[in-house]
């Protein structure tokens, strides 16, 4: 490794970045060229065949010179400084020359850090400034600013004043909600900071901030791990997921000092490896912009865009036809574009954008109280609408703290259970802190130290203040120190880790005080069986795994080979030995469900969410978890039906999935309880086939095996404690244990979805009654023919327009005034409905259109009563109502345009019940009762005069009484909006209008399946299901 003054000399090298790049980009082309490394032109031995293997990590650390067969030492690589490796101008220069390391001090990482920075990649964040000069060029912004050209060229520059004032404010209170929410959301990702295994000051810190590397630093790659910088190998081969990078859906595998991409993942294998490249530096940082996020709108947002497209196109036809109407009764150009103003600013949905976002980010917020971190804010929507959960078992079923038994079956003599330990500990990396349950499993065992129960209860009751991470680690000192005295006989000269595809870990071992050297392998005892060739044997371990299945404790079997000392070539690269095996015996252990686990399952499928377990584990194990937790359809027969690999889906030669997958595997697949002994690859397809199925699939892991399910399903969840990889992938990352924490979440995004529901509802309710309000008025009603007919007693008849209208400034102000208070229903109460949800746009218009049609009616009908005041037998006159003026007839429109829109929100937020039956929360309620006094005291205290040349006058200035019945004839109208909007549910619910109901067609048999609306006694959405428990929809 460069020492403190080269690396005081780190820098980037000469030329240009985008030379320096393509630089990069040309050797890796070359070197893919003539060194081939596709995983898919590797080919798999089988068990048992001779294998090529490398010297272990540890064996191989601060290795300069390899030893050759002829005991000649191979000439050292002249040693250069870092700066100059790293200006070298090709990557296959450099990765030939550059200096394995050994190890930065704090000291010297801190001078690297200082001139190349932290290593993250540069992120584009866009100017705040950016950000709120772009919330005011979007489609509804667009409009207004239409409607203020339109208002300069009729020279009405006070309405223009305030439609500009209008769209600031809106585009203010925009970037003030999304601003907020994205930080909720940037401050939760953030709580995921990167880590690493790096070896700083001459120790390994294994929760390593990934962020503070810098080149020269010695780091492990391990399967499941992200490559936290561009790395070059030390040693060994491993294979890493570059998809991110390139789109190839295979491992690539590497070798010695080729590099690993920082933004992959180690697939399969572990080596030491030295840091390149950070940062900006990186293969990656280079080529980000090429390699940005997905710019595809999420469902959620096309769904906005679709309500704005189609009202905005409905606006468009109504203004222009109303414009050339005014014009046709030779209404003055100024007085017809002023109208058409009015027709725009009552068409454009304000709020909606502003009010899903916000809405989602309190959710998220919700949600991170659970223990669930969002880090796509879409994902809320897509997890409301789940309708089948794949579960992982180990740690998200199942506690994931594995206890030994007593029962150790050993087939060789005189073997005890702590030699089955050794030999345990002995296939694994044992001078190194356990990396996974089983690794803990088998190097912090009580059976290490027989004092150590003891020694415990003395320490804690000498400190009885201890937290239970301080007495976790006393025990853990304790087995360590107990577990190093043990294996000092033992030392590891090669080591494979756990292999996926293989489900075992392997090691070369030599015993110090004899010489002999041999290999030990633990693993799944099936896989164990293939290596010994004593079929009695074997038939033995099987029958007792079967045994110990039933009663669902799990084994591990060990098998050590016969010395190899003939076969191991000291200090060779490659090693191909044909071990023989013999299984010695098996270690048995017992990972019991978590406590709330059978309670989650029970509620997700009452949810309408089944749950189906996919393990790799034993098939007998996987069966009585799932007696255990009641999982599956109990009423089969044959329940639970666990199916094993042997008819599951494989990926074709090309790494794609089957073009059959529904029609050859669907059915097999459906019928399912769970799966068990399955491969990486199952996962994947299973879910793919859930998917074509007509589900909407969330998958949960932890495992870098778990990372291509997780990235396919609709939702991918990883667990707590999951590898970089599976949390690179999924869409919500949980920081809690169990699969509780994704029920709330469930219960959250269904309260969720119901709330934006709610507001869309309203607000294209809103906007329909307003457009079509004004444009059925302009032909049905000439105030000067009422005024005409009734002007003996009118007196202000000669006031009165040809076309009813209202001021902008009073649309305005309705809209201001509902878009503060729409902005609360993100915490409306919402209870989560007991179906998945769904968008079905017509269902929507439907339902909005019905309310927009008894509210439009009404104020066509109030706007009649108010324009035939004067008539002596109107019915105003009959009421004892006095005749009103023009200017009064304004105001009262006002108000009542205003409070209706405000209690057509109490209706839409209730969906099908009657409003009565859910109440809001106290901060919508209380953000209505303002918006409504507003509304009243501006109606009833507006100065009289003139606004666009239309008559204003308050009602509160002549002893009226016209507010008072105005909000009596809102609130009867309110009842009469309400009753037909929940008759509208029932006629769509009895007549499945869109399969609102969601009867669908299985694919694999006959007949439909069907859901069936019910009510909780609260009044909330219920829901029962016939024949089946839950039926997939498609989306």
């Amino acid at each position: 490794m460069a020492d403190n003054a080269d690396s005081k000399n780190l820098t980037q090298g000469d030329g240009s970045d985008d030379e320096y790049t393509q630089q990069v980009r040309n050797s890796v082309q070359l070197i893919r060229e003539f060194y081939p490394q596709d995983a898919r032109k590797s080919i798999e031995l089988p068990i048992g065949a001779p294998q090529t293997t490398r010297p272990s990590t540890d064996a191989r650390r601060g290795q300069v010179n390899v030893k050759v067969d002829d005991g000649t030492p191979e000439e050292p690589v002249p040693r250069k400084s870092l700066e100059e490796h790293i200006a070298e101008k090709s990557e296959d220069d450099l990765l030939k020359t550059f200096p394995i390391s050994e190890g930065l001090t704090t000291a010297q990482a801190q001078v690297l850090l200082e001139k190349y920075g932290k290593n993250e990649l540069p992120e584009k964040i866009t100017p705040k400034w950016l950000v709120f000069l772009q919330l005011l060029w979007q489609p509804m912004p667009i409009m207004i600013w239409a409607a203020a050209i339109i208002e300069i060229i009729i020279e009405n520059y006070i309405d223009t004043g305030i439609l500009i004032a209008i769209n600031l404010i809106n585009a203010t209170l925009s970037f003030y909600e999304t601003t907020k929410a994205g930080n909720a959301v940037a401050a939760l990702k953030a709580s995921l900071k990167p880590t690493a295994i790096c070896f700083r000051d001459g120790k390994w810190d294994n929760t390593f901030d990934a962020r503070f590397l810098v080149p020269g630093d010695l780091v492990e790659l391990a399967s499941g791990g992200a490559v936290p910088a561009d790395c070059m190998l030390n040693h060994g081969t491993i294979d890493t997921d570059e998809s991110a990078m390139t789109g190839e859906s295979l491992p690539v595998t590497l070798h010695e000092r080729e590099m690993a991409k920082m933004g992959g993942t180690v697939a399969r294998g572990e080596t030491h490896a030295t840091v390149v490249l950070t940062g900006k530096n990186t293969f990656f940082g280079k080529t980000a912009t090429l390699l940005g996020s997905s710019t595809g709108r999420s469902n959620l947002q096309i769904l906005l865009l679709k309500i704005i497209i189609t009202l905005c196109i409905l606006a468009f036809v109504l203004c222009i036809t109303a414009f050339g109407y005014l014009l046709g009764r030779k209404i003055s150009l100024k007085e017809s574009a002023s109208f058409a103003v009015v027709v725009i600013v009552a068409s454009i949905p304000m709020a909606v954008e502003i009010v899903t976002t916000t809405t989602l980010a309190i959710g998220s917020k919700q949600m991170s109280h659970y223990g669930a971190i969002v880090s796509r804010l879409a994902a809320i929507d897509d997890l409301a609408g789940l309708n089948m959960l794949c579960s992982d078992k180990t740690g998200t079923l199942t506690k994931n703290k594995m206890t030994i038994q007593d029962d150790a079956p050993t087939y060789v003599p005189n073997l005890t259970q702590l030699d089955l330990l050794k030999q345990a500990a002995q296939a694994t990396k044992w001078d190194s802190p356990p990396k996974d349950a089983l690794d803990t499993l088998f190097l912090r065992c009580h059976l290490w130290d027989p004092t150590i129960r003891e020694a415990v209860a003395a320490h804690n009751a000498e400190h009885p203040d201890l937290t239970q991470t301080e007495k976790d680690e006393f025990y853990n000192s304790k087995i360590a120190a107990r577990l190093a005295e043990e294996m000092s006989d033992f030392q590891s000269l090669a080591y494979v880790p756990f292999d996926p595809r293989v489900k075992r870990t392997e090691s070369t071992v030599k015993v110090k005080s004899t010489g002999v050297i041999y290999r030990v392998t633990k693993g799944a005892p099936h896989i164990l069986h293939a290596l010994d060739k004593d079929e009695a044997k074997g038939a033995q371990m099987m029958n007792k795994v079967t045994e110990l299945g039933e009663d669902g404790i799990r084994a591990v079997a060990i098998a050590v080979s016969e010395p190899i000392n003939d076969q191991w070539v000291e200090g060779a690269e490659e090693q191909n030995i044909t071990p023989v095996w013999h299984i010695t015996g098996m270690l048995t252990f017992l990972d019991p469900p978590r406590d709330d686990t059978k309670e989650t399952i029970a509620r997700s499928q009452a949810y309408g969410v089944p749950v189906r377990m996919i393990t790799g584990d034993h098939l007998l194990i996987a069966k009585k978890t799932c007696r255990d937790l009641d999982m599956g359809n109990m009423d089969r027969p044959g329940w639970p039906m666990i199916q094993g690999p042997d008819h599951l889906p494989m990926l074709k030669a090309d790494g794609k999935e089957p073009d059959n997958l529904v029609s050859q595997y669907g059915q097999y697949i459906q019928d399912a309880d769970g799966f068990a002994q399955v491969y990486p690859e199952h996962k994947f397809l299973v879910v793919e086939t859930f998917r074509q199925l007509g589900y909407k699939c969330g998958m949960t892991g932890d495992g870098v095996n778990d990372a291509p399910a997780l990235k396919r399903a609709d939702v991918g969840i990883a667990v707590a404690g999951a590898t970089d990889a599976a949390r690179a992938a999924a869409d919500i990352v949980l920081t809690q244990e169990g699969l509780s924490t994704i029920i709330h979440g469930m219960e959250i995004s269904r309260s969720i979805f119901a709330r934006m529901k709610s507001f869309l509802t309203y607000r294209i309710a809103a906007t329909l009654q307003l457009l079509f309000f004004f444009f059925i008025a302009v032909f049905a009603f000439n105030p000067t023919d009422y005024a005409d007919a009734a002007k003996t007693t009118t007196p202000d008849y000669l006031s009165w327009p040809p076309f009813f209208s209202l001021p902008v400034i009073f649309l305005m102000i309705i809209t201001l005034i509902n878009d503060g208070t729409l902005i609360s229903i993100g915490y409306d109460h919402a209870s989560p409905s007991k179906y998945p949800e769904r968008w079905i746009l017509p269902i929507l218009f439907m339902v909005s259109g019905a309310l927009a049609v008894i509210s439009c009616l009404s104020s066509l009908l109030w706007v009649h009563f108010c324009l035939e005041s004067w008539a002596p037998h109107s019915l105003f006159q009959r009421m004892g109502i006095n005749g009103l003026t023009y200017g009064q007839i304004v105001n009262t429109m006002f108000l009542k345009v205003a409070v209706s829109d405000i209690l057509t929100l109490f209706s839409a937020r209730t969906a099908q019940h009657f409003f009565f039956q859910r109440k809001p929360h106290p901060v919508l309620l209380i953000c209505c009762i303002i918006a409504l006094c507003i509304s009243t005291i501006l109606a009833l205290t507006w100065p009289p005069g003139t606004l666009d040349n239309v008559p204003v006058h308050g009602l509160g200035y002549d002893g009226q009484k016209m507010a008072l019945w105005t909000w009596i004839y809102c609130i009867i109208v309110f009842i009469i909006q309400d009753g037909v909007k929940v008759a509208m549910w029932r006629i769509i619910i009895h007549y499945n209008f869109f399969n609102v109901n969601n009867i669908v067609q299985d694919p694999m048999k006959k007949g439909n399946r069907e859901y069936t609306f019910a009510e909780n006694e609260d009044g909330t959405d219920a829901i029962e299901v016939a024949e089946v428990k839950v039926t997939p929809h498609h989306h």
